[in-house]
């Protein structure tokens, strides 16, 4: 029986059969410890409900019974946090509903902070669904990550001459060669629109604000990610003080091509892996099985699949159709968070019963850093 459900009586009897327990052997003392806390914790709850009840009884023969329950209901609420109130039902009901009338007064009031400004706060439902997306996609789960407002200046490492032995009474080594370059990290509006039929805001609730984010939050991630590859596999293998580079070879999908990549890359390239279309996974394969030996093409390297890489059989001379590197070498900035924004237009179809939901990220991507990638190019 749930405690909750237990009389005074019950409590009581409860309290003295764990008494008569704890003596018992092989008892498990923290569980008894932890019920015992439970109950005890029971009995003070009840009290100070029959004293808030008292409190109201008396306001009730004395007139104040409106200031009283004023006072409770006032309690009641202050008690939830704003991150709380985000995750219950009520909440995600107010914002679907934000979400077809634009009018965010119901969800603003039902925050127990003053939010009266800037954006609408999400249901924690929304920020999952996003950092869900953000980790299913394996490339942009291992980008480095900001939040910084504005245009972004990232400093990355041109030349840098390597640190020198000095012995006692030897001449003082040479001072450090270093040349700095400046990357501009410039944001822009990722988007993606979608149609839905008045039958499927007709769900409201849960419902109509999973089936929305699920599908725009997706797309535009899943666009990010596209982006990412595109900065690696059209960088230059010589840095200007303005662009990053990357190395570069020029291999058909062999049994080496991927070893021949991985030793092109600097020391600070940790946590490498090989990004490649799923057509070209297969040409590495038959690599693999054409060898007269056991030999693994990827070097034990994690594969990760995007397909805005051409294929290696849909490639012409010189495009790049596989990538080896470590993604801590891109940075993407979101300066106003990693939140999906939507707007809501049920007016430009409406003779169709549908309505256009559009939904936008505003973020920055760019290669930060030198040596971290090694493209694999077509040969003629």
């Amino acid at each position: 029986m749930e405690i909750r459900e237990m009389t005074i009586e019950q409590i009581e009897e409860r309290k003295a059969a764990i008494v008569a327990e704890l003596d018992a052997e092989g008892a498990d003392l923290n569980a008894l410890e932890e019920e015992m806390r439970s109950l005890n914790e029971e009995i003070e709850t009840r009290k100070a409900e029959e004293a808030q009840k008292a409190e109201i009884r008396k306001a009730v023969a004395t007139g104040e019974v409106g200031e009283v329950v004023k006072k409770v209901e006032e309690e009641k609420r202050d008690m939830r946090t704003n991150e709380e109130i985000r995750a219950s039902k009520e909440y995600v009901d107010a914002y679907a509903r934000y979400l077809v009338t634009e009018d965010a007064t119901e969800c603003r009031s039902l925050l127990s902070e003053n939010v009266g400004g800037g954006s609408v706060p999400v249901p924690t439902l929304v920020d999952e669904i996003v950092r869900t997306a953000w980790e299913n996609n394996e490339i942009l789960a291992r980008v480095k990550k900001t939040e910084i407002r504005g245009n972004l200046k990232v400093a990355f490492e041109r030349v840098a001459s390597a640190a020198g032995v000095h012995t006692e009474g030897a001449a003082a080594p040479d001072e450090e060669t270093l040349k700095l370059g400046i990357v501009t990290m410039v944001p822009a509006n990722i988007k993606k629109w979608i149609r839905v039929s008045d039958e499927a805001i007709a769900m409201g609730g849960e419902a109509l604000v999973r089936y929305v984010y699920d599908e725009v939050t997706y797309q535009i991630i899943k666009k990010l990610a596209d982006l990412v590859v595109n900065d690696i596999a059209t960088a230059a293998t010589t840095a200007t003080s303005v662009a990053a580079c990357v190395s570069q070879i020029t291999s058909a999908p062999t049994v080496t091509a991927i070893a021949t990549a991985f030793a092109n890359l600097s020391d600070e390239a940790t946590d490498p892996v090989i990004i490649m279309n799923k057509l070209t996974y297969a040409n590495f394969k038959q690599a693999q099985a054409a060898a007269s030996y056991a030999i693994d093409p990827f070097e034990g390297l994690p594969v990760l699949f995007n397909n805005s890489l051409k294929a290696y059989s849909a490639a012409s001379s010189g495009n790049v159709y596989a990538i080896v590197g470590d993604l801590k070498g891109v940075q993407v900035n979101y300066p106003e968070g990693e939140g999906v924004a939507l707007k809501y237009d049920d007016l430009s179809e409406a003779e169709k019963d549908l309505v256009k939901i559009v939904g936008r990220q505003y973020a920055a991507h760019a290669l930060t850093a030198c040596g971290r990638f090694c493209n694999i190019k077509k040969g003629s």
